[in-house]
This record gives C-alpha cells, structure tokens and sequence, in this order.
C-alpha cells in the first residue's frame, strides 16, 4: 500500500497480464469487485423486497434507502471492516448498514455468507458465458466466410502429417469450424442448465427461513422461487449444502478447456500452414517478428493462442480437486481457490476468442505455394489414375503397374537424393509405352479431380449446420476486431 498522502505506483506491483494486458473491458468487469459487491447489494435488496411481499414487517422506506445506495460502495470502508471482522461479507453488511441506516437492522435478515457468495457466482458465470457466446459465434461466422471462399480450391492433405489425398483449402477450414460448433453447443448448454442457489440458509435447510416465516413452508418456498426470479434465473437448485455443488465449476470448466483444446488444435494448423508458407496470420505494416532476424514473419498471435489455451485446459483440474474434497455441507478451502480459476478460465477463453477473431478476419492465403507444393506430390497420388487409363486404352494392368513402379522410384531418388523436383510425369512423356494416354495426361493430372466431394461437403455443411446456429447472434456479429498487442 502507497503511504498517507502519497499515490501508489501500480508499476511497482504485480498486475495479471490477463486483465492488464489481453483480457476484453467486460470481461473483466464481470470479474470485478464493483461487479462482486454491487450484486451483493442487489441480493440483499431482492431478499427484503420478497420478505416484505410474504408479511414480513419491512417498509417501503427501507426497501427506497438500499435502492438508493446499490452503487454507493466505500470499498475503503469495506477494506477496513474485513481487517477488522476477518469476513467479507460480514463488512459489506456494515458497510452497506453505514449508508441505509434506516434499513440496517433488515440486510441479510435469515442469509447465510453463501447467500451472496454463491449466488453472484452464478450470476457471474452466467453473464461470463453470455459475453463468451457472441464472441465464439463471430470466430465462426469469419472462419465460414473464408471456407465459403475457399471451398473449391484444392491442398495437399496431411495425415500424420505426411503428404496425404487431397482436400480444400475450404474443407480443412471446416474441420475447424465443425469443432468449434460443438464448443458453441457446449456454452449454450453450460448457461442453460445453470440454476441458482437461492434462499437454503446455513446449511440448505431453510431453516432460518422457516423461523422467519413461523412454520409457513408455502412461505419459504415462494420467497426462494421470489429471489430466483428477480435474480434472472429460471430455476434454482432444490438441494444444496451451505454451497451449490462444486460439481457446478467442473461443469463450466470443462466446456471452457473444451474450447481451449479446439483454439489450440486451430492454431498450432496455422503455424504449421505458416511454416510451409501456404496460408498466414495477419502481420501488420510495422510489426516485427524478431529482434535479430528481421525477415521473420512469426505467426505470435497463433502462438499466443496455443500459449494460453495451454493454460485455460488446465484449470479444470482446480474445481475437480474441490468438489472431490468438499466435506459435507461445506468447506472453506473451496473459495481462494475458486477466486482464480473461475475469474481466469472467463478471462482466458475470452483472450483467445478475441485472438483467434482477430487471426480469422486476416487469413492470407498463397494459392502458388499451395499449388507448387501439390505438384511434388500429385504425381504420385495419380498413378493409379494413369494404369487405369492405360488399361481402358488396351494396356496389361500388370505391365503398366511395374513400368510405373520403376518410374516413380526414380523420380523419388531425384526429390530424396538430389533436392530435384518431382518429375515423375516428365518420365511418363519421355516413356513411348505411355504414349496412348500422352494427351490425357493433364486432365489426368487435374487437380480438382482428387478432391472427392470436398467442394459440396462444405457448401451443405455451411448452409444445414453453421449458418443456422449463427442465427440467435446475428445481431451481435459486429466489426472487425483490431488487438492492442
């Protein structure tokens, strides 16, 4: 802390790059203690409004004081109060009696600490995925266009990334898309299934509730369906302990490292594609990619992606481990660890979403590369094409099969052993015994042909699968996305 009189220098103390450096303004609002404790206040304002609405002896002057002041947080007070109380939520109770004097003796009345605790949790990580949704919904939308633009221009494949069969620049794009489709299913789901905890008291009983209202169950019951509702949920959990169950955050999570696994499978593509010049990232006018090769054109935001998705797949250990120690009704070694890994698994999908945005909106593609690198490889892949025409043009399929053999084991030797190009086809023409199918030979070499249905596979696949999940966020597909760093 700065000393009396003096301002603190925020460079001398250790900031989280999350935040500080790559983490989006709302997203990290949701995160914040103005969130946190404002939507305390809200809490304890919607459990006095529903107490009075059931009879409880609570006045409209009381209830106008805690509107008035849901934003009027002395957070230094509120600092005070903890080191004093050693409770948080027990010095915002003080803190906010301080400036509702007249309605001090009703805030909390019948809640326990988990009350606001665990509710603006769930509050928070229900706003946390609605702000994730329209952010993984763009990266789709960007990456749709491009596989739509490039759904008939043929690639080299790789399996075990080996030179493979063909397939499109579109089609490989897809394959993304197809998972990231699923991640947006997953959000949706995550959000959708949330419930809140509502009114339980201690130890989920509702048993201080249940004194409040002398024995009415009724009462207990709509106090907490009350609660529920102005809270914006439309369900709460029937069963809880002191806290909703920590298998909650393992269920969040797990969606969250989900989409971290498909960023990361996204990106390391592009810095592979980088690597053999075909397709890259955006790189700006002045940007450099390294301090002593200055040719290098690094793919860093790819990196930055892979480097942070690393870490969003890990946090999902944290809330495992919690849920599987979490004594009975409850235990306290559940919330420091929850004050990390919830607020830096929202921070950190939200970093690479708006990364890969950014990534997705400037993709270059170099169709020559892309070209070249097919004709070292098509060859190969169309010899069976070439014995088949032979045979159709009255050839021995056994005959045909060997002269090809030799041939291409030769022209192997060239591209292994002496860096040469691939030029088996040069030998085909040079080969009298092919001279029936010399004419054929570029058609035969076409290579749209080896594409299968790739082409048609992306067209349906946009419009029957990607297109229609785009819908509920189309008025939130916004601009381009410029980064910072």
């Amino acid at each position: 802390m700065a000393a009396p009189g003096e301002e603190e220098d925020v460079m001398a103390r250790y900031r989280s790059p999350l935040v500080s450096r790559y983490a989006s303004a709302e997203m990290g609002y949701n995160f914040s203690e103005r969130k946190k404790f404002g939507t305390w206040r809200r809490l304890w304002l919607y459990l006095a409004q529903a107490e009075k609405s059931l009879g409880l002896p609570i006045t409209d002057e009381q209830i106008q004081e805690m509107e008035a002041n849901l934003d009027n947080i002395d957070f230094k007070m509120a600092a005070e109060e903890e080191k004093k109380l050693r409770h948080d939520v027990m010095a915002h109770v003080h803190t906010f009696a301080h400036c509702c004097p007249k309605a001090a003796a009703i805030i909390h009345l019948g809640a326990t600490s988990c009350y606001v605790g665990d509710n603006t949790d769930l509050i928070v990580l229900r706003d946390g995925l609605n702000l994730l949704l329209p952010k993984l919904a763009r990266v789709i939308s960007r990456l749709a266009d491009f596989a739509e633009k490039y759904a008939d221009m043929p690639t080299l494949g790789f399996t075990h990334y080996q030179p493979a069969q063909l397939t499109t620049v579109g089609k490989r794009c897809c394959l993304w898309i197809q998972d990231l489709c699923m991640d947006l299913q997953s959000l949706e789901r995550a959000r959708d299934d949330l419930r809140f905890r509502g009114v339980k008291g201690t130890t989920g009983t509702q048993a201080s509730f249940l004194q409040l209202f002398e024995g009415d169950h009724s009462k207990v019951e709509e106090l907490d369906r009350l609660v529920t509702a102005k809270a914006g949920f439309k369900r709460a959990y029937m069963v809880t302990g002191q806290t909703y169950s920590r298998k909650v955050d393992i269920g969040v999570l797990s969606v969250l490292a989900s989409l971290g696994a498909s960023i990361h499978k996204i990106c390391t593509d592009i810095r592979l594609l980088a690597n053999l010049k075909e397709i890259e990232e955006p790189f700006e006018k002045d940007q450099i990619g390294s301090s002593a090769m200055p040719y290098k054109r690094n793919p860093m935001r790819s990196e930055r992606c892979c480097s942070l998705a690393r870490h969003l797949m890990t946090l999902v250990m944290d809330p495992l481990q919690t849920a599987s120690v979490q004594w009975f009704e409850r235990t306290l070694d559940d919330s420091a660890n929850r004050r990390v890994c919830l607020a830096e698994a929202f921070l950190t999908a939200d970093i690479v979403l708006s990364t890969l945005q950014n990534i997705s909106e400037g993709l270059v593609v170099y169709p020559k590369v892309i070209e070249r690198r097919i004709q070292q490889e098509l060859p190969f892949m169309a010899t069976e094409n070439i014995i088949m025409a032979m045979v159709k043009a009255g050839g021995n399929r056994q005959d045909c099969h060997e002269k090809i053999r030799v041939l291409s084991q030769q022209a192997a030797a060239v591209v292994k052993q002496e860096g040469g190009d691939n030029d088996l086809i040069a030998r085909v023409r040079a080969d009298p015994y092919f001279s029936p199918i010399h004419k054929q030979l570029e058609s035969l070499l076409d290579p749209s042909s080896f594409t299968g249905r790739a082409p048609q596979q992306v067209a349906k696949f946009l419009k029957e699968e990607v297109r229609p999940a785009l819908i509920p966020y189309q008025s939130k597909m916004g601009g381009k996305i410029d980064l910072a760093l």
